[in-house]
């Protein structure tokens, strides 16, 4: 089996954690839910530096690559091109009901669900890799077995992956907050309900449910590393808080003293560096709360608009004065320093459930570049074949990167715009990207299938090659 990389070399000009410290730089170590229902299109501009399990016909079809995926040797005296790196994003539903379960499931090779994510990572073959909904444990039992036994063995014929540079932090998701924070009129201290979920600071039915973890080809610059996880909602200027709609008090949908400990991340955000060829780029990482699960206060959709806020300040100068980090570190990140923006943001532009605007906090920045957007084959055609909430959807179909339910009358949303990697402007240069989600009649279909049952993930990995400039 290999993966569909459909028609090439075309971009369209559009634009729930508890733990101990994190695992960096860990040599070769051996996901909220939206009631969902239920790729990819290549366009590479230049060559990738690192062989890529594609299947023949893409490498015909997209003229630039070699065969081995790498370029011809710059000629004598011309000093040599800048490495390619493939950097994704992949909400990879690698989560479990319960504590432990992840670990149960990676310890033979023989998961079907884990089997299929891995081959996907194994053909779309990124340097970067941010995986979201992965249960976290603090000793990174999941993550090495994971490794060892799924993306360190072929699939289906794809070259193994490995990755020798991790960070694996502890998330929010599932860290009971000790307050009502659900309003259902108890305090649910006792891990393994929807209740304690509520009432926990991200949503998850035990500590670590719906992780996340940064998977790199190049070193991370651990001492630099900032992790964001406390940051209190409250302390971010003009915070978007819920109101209680039953009282004309404003922000007031929390109590003071559960306000007083809320953090704003339900997962965390990351600032991971990583150097490449002596030059640093930035992996901001987050996975901000799906904007529904709530009522007419909006909590969650005003959390996710602000958990997206947080980077579009980080990397304004002047305006992230206000955040602090983990280890009381003041300020956003300096000018001129490169970046890239990864996540499920659960945030589509023009569609869903989210608060107008949250995504164009980053799709619009000024800094961030955005546009073309990451397409498929497979999301243009999923859209046509279920139909429903797809049919009047303003987001271009084929840069759908989530495949829910598409019946109006149950609530479906229909396939959404929710997973981003967005690289800064300066100093980052844009070759090509894509969205691993083969059509039907495509190569790789397989490996996420109609939408029911869930073959991989509801999500689709996203990708982009780059190579880091001066300018």
């Amino acid at each position: 089996m290999t993966a569909a990389f459909g028609p090439f070399g075309r971009l369209l000009r559009r634009s729930r954690h508890a733990g101990a410290a994190p695992l960096a730089n860990r040599a070769k170590a051996g996901a909220e839910r939206r009631g969902r229902s239920r790729g990819q299109r290549f366009a590479a501009l230049e060559s990738h530096e690192t062989a890529r399990a594609l299947p023949a016909a893409a490498l015909v079809a997209a003229l630039v690559l070699s065969a081995c995926g790498g370029k011809p040797p710059a000629p004598a005296g011309e000093a040599a091109a800048p490495p390619t790196i493939r950097v994704a994003t992949f909400n990879a539903y690698l989560n479990r009901p319960a504590q432990g379960g992840l670990i149960a499931s990676l310890s033979a090779p023989d998961d079907p669900q884990a089997k299929a994510v891995a081959e996907i990572i194994q053909r779309a073959a990124p340097d970067l890799l941010l995986l979201q909904e992965f249960d976290y444990d603090a000793e990174g039992r999941a993550l090495a077995l994971f490794q060892e036994n799924y993306l360190g063995v072929s699939q289906n014929g794809a070259a193994p992956i490995a990755y020798p540079y991790l960070f694996l932090g502890a998330t929010n998701t599932g860290v009971h907050s000790g307050h009502d924070l659900d309003r259902d009129g108890a305090v649910t201290s006792e891990p393994g309900s929807r209740a304690y979920g509520g009432d926990a600071f991200g949503y998850g039915d035990f500590p670590g449910q719906y992780g996340m973890v940064l998977l790199s080809k190049y070193p991370i610059d651990e001492a630099a590393v900032r992790t964001f996880r406390t940051f209190l909602w409250k302390d971010m200027p003009h915070a978007m808080l819920p109101d209680d709609p039953a009282t004309p008090a404003q922000a007031d949908w929390y109590s003071p003293d559960a306000l007083a400990v809320f953090r704003l991340s339900s997962k965390s955000h990351w600032d991971a560096p990583v150097i490449i060829g002596g030059a640093r780029l930035h992996v901001l990482a987050s996975h901000p709360t799906p904007p529904v699960f709530d009522g007419e206060e909006d909590r969650n959709g005003r959390r996710n608009h602000d958990e997206i806020r947080f980077w579009a300040d980080y990397i304004s100068p002047g305006a992230g004065g206000y955040i602090y980090d983990d280890e009381s570190g003041r300020g956003g990140l300096a000018a001129g320093e490169r970046f890239v923006i990864l996540g499920d943001m659960n945030a589509d532009p023009m569609d869903g459930d989210g608060v107008p605007g949250a995504a164009a906090q980053l799709l619009d920045h000024p800094a961030v570049s955005a546009s073309p957007a990451p397409e498929s084959n497979g999301g243009a055609a999923q859209a046509k074949i279920q139909g429903g909430a797809n049919l009047v959807h303003g987001t271009p179909a084929a840069t759908d990167t989530a495949d829910f339910g598409d019946d109006v009358e149950k609530g479906g949303a229909g396939n959404l715009r929710l997973d981003y990697v967005l690289p800064s402007k300066r100093g980052v240069a844009v070759k090509g990207g894509g969205v691993f989600w083969p059509a039907p009649d495509e190569e790789g279909y397989a490996l996420v299938g109609p939408g029911f049952p869930v073959v991989s993930s509801d999500h689709r990995l996203v990708w982009i090659d780059i190579q880091l400039t001066d300018e």
